[in-house]
């Protein structure tokens, strides 16, 4: 193995209960004085966003927003923010909600200045310096739900409305300036919401830690974000006024972006085309296709995965950890199959093709074929 790669590592993190109320402090201190705040329609109507709206108001910020963001949010949205973002005159973008809005909201501050496609700046080698850095936002990252980690990521998923195929776009300056990660603001998450985000922060970890690639600081940050979700989601779901559990899912989100700068695998191939062909919410999609993707993987990561079984304190190393993963998709009532997902069999050979070109397919420890990815697949209905 050869000991080099690069690395990064996350922004400002101001973490707790209640730091929703340092909001607009933080927008003056990154230049912003008339920011929009980007949500989603889901939660442009809830408490937690007009009291967001209400300190930017009352800082003599203004109260602008905008909420016409899809579940896997799209060029055309982007286009849309872009509209209102000019017709404000804003100066900065807050992101506020689960991973759809994060990006989104990502992808406005990205591309207001910007005079090529968006899809020009896919992660792909250097193609992020074809943006013009001097013409990006400031972008402020507020979370609400407890998965994605986009607040802590470099990066944006973007769904292409005509090839409904997923890209993730890159730039260094999409990691945030300021990050606020207030617990309170994901107590009123539905439980089904609840259990795909920590799902997705589950998925994160488990697959950043079985990636073949060399990032060790991110392999002790996978690990201890196992042991949280481990612990702490079910007390989430259950008890969703747990502000203790909430605030350690919340960091076990950040930490599984952090983490999977080591890679991604399987799990998110495969449902990366899901999400983009039916919709579905992409965390659940993670849960459902999890077991059989660590049987897929089984022959590389059987060892490594036994280690992490003793450190989550569950005995019978990677058939242990494997059951536990089912217990934890029966306790959350995530389905258990694709096929429960609206997945049909004539479209497997499409995703097929999807899933190999999505480049989380890279970090799985099993290299993926048109066969085994097709069998794998079929393994999932």
């Amino acid at each position: 193995m050869t000991l080099q790669a690069n690395w990064s590592y996350p922004t400002t993190i101001k973490f707790g209960a209640g730091r929703i109320r340092e909001l607009a402090d933080h927008c003056k201190s990154v230049g912003m004085a008339r920011p929009l705040l980007v949500t989603d329609r889901a939660l442009a109507g809830l408490p937690i966003t007009a009291q967001a709206l209400d300190i930017l108001e009352a800082a003599g910020l203004g109260r602008a927003v905008f909420a016409e963001v899809d579940p896997n949010p799209n060029e055309r949205n982007m286009a849309e923010g872009i509209a209102a973002y000019k017709a404000g005159d804003h100066d900065g973008v807050i992101c506020f909600g689960g991973g759809s809005a994060l990006d989104l909201g990502k992808m406005v501050a990205l591309m207001i200045g910007q005079s090529i496609p968006v899809w020009d700046l896919e992660d792909i080698g250097d193609w992020w310096t074809r943006a013009d850095a001097s013409r990006i936002a400031p972008i402020i990252a507020v979370p609400t739900t407890a998965g994605t980690g986009s607040e802590v990521g470099r990066a944006g998923v973007l769904t292409n409305s005509e090839t409904h195929k997923k890209k993730i776009i890159f730039h260094p300056k999409l990691l945030p300036a300021v990050t606020i990660c207030d617990p309170e603001l994901t107590v009123g998450m539905p439980k089904p919401i609840t259990a795909g985000t920590g799902m997705d922060a589950f998925a994160h970890c488990l697959e950043a830690f079985c990636s073949p690639h060399y990032h060790p600081m991110s392999q002790g940050i996978a690990l201890e974000g196992l042991r949280l979700v481990n612990e702490y989601l079910p007390r989430a779901y259950a008890a969703p006024d747990d502000i203790e559990a909430r605030a350690q899912m919340m960091s076990a989100a950040a930490m599984g972006a952090v983490a999977f700068q080591k890679g991604l695998g399987a799990i998110h191939s495969l449902s990366h085309p899901v999400g983009a062909i039916y919709g579905t919410h992409h965390g659940t999609t993670n849960a459902v296709v999890m077991p059989m993707v660590l049987d897929f993987n089984r022959p590389a990561i059987e060892d490594r995965l036994g280690r992490a079984a003793d450190y989550l304190g569950i005995s019978g190393g990677f058939d242990g950890l494997r059951a536990r993963v089912m217990e934890l998709r029966t306790e959350l009532a995530i389905p258990s199959n694709l096929t429960e997902l609206g997945v049909e069999p004539e479209r497997l050979d499409e995703l097929t093709e999807m899933a190999l070109e999505d480049p989380s397919c890279g970090g799985n420890p099993v290299e993926m074929t048109k066969k085994n990815t097709r069998a794998l697949y079929d393994a999932c209905m």
